[in-house]
């Protein structure tokens, strides 16, 4: 019997279940028929989102902090991205801009941007602060500290 997992969409934030050796088949929403796995990050425009795809994903969801003003955050940005494309479907990767939801920056006590937090099952399990600005080092960084 193959595994199933919970993975929330990008698009609507709707939950879907998909078997885990489907994974790297670009699986799409049950509800927006949009692929859950797009190669970039999301943005998760408020803490309901955050939320949402921090407490249910059942991959690990990557998460940089950031503000539209911060320059290691803007050059930081590309790598990121390209980041994103490297380490789906085994991990989301999404953007949580500190400006527009400062609420969630002070609930995990982020004192600069950008900062990385890794969370698992809902929990945060490491932290980088600054900025990795080659794809690798965020490729890197994210795998040693996600559970295998």
């Amino acid at each position: 019997m193959t595994e199933t997992l919970h993975i929330v969409c990008p698009h609507c934030h709707t939950t879907n279940r998909v078997r885990a050796d489907q994974l790297a088949s670009a699986p799409t929403c049950g509800q927006c028929k949009q692929p859950l796995f797009a190669g970039h990050p999301v943005a998760l425009p408020d803490e309901a989102s955050f939320d949402k795809h921090v407490a249910r994903s059942q991959i690990p969801v990557l998460v940089d902090f950031w503000a539209p003003w911060c320059g290691p955050c803007r050059m930081m940005a590309p790598a990121y991205e390209q980041a994103a494309a490297l380490l789906e479907p085994q991990m989301q990767l999404a953007k949580v801009d500190t400006e527009a939801v400062p609420a969630l920056g002070t609930r995990y006590n982020i004192r600069s941007i950008p900062t990385l937090a890794l969370f698992v099952g809902g929990r945060e399990v490491a932290r980088q602060a600054g900025a990795l600005t080659v794809p690798g080092q965020i490729v890197q960084w994210a795998r040693t500290h996600a559970p295998a």
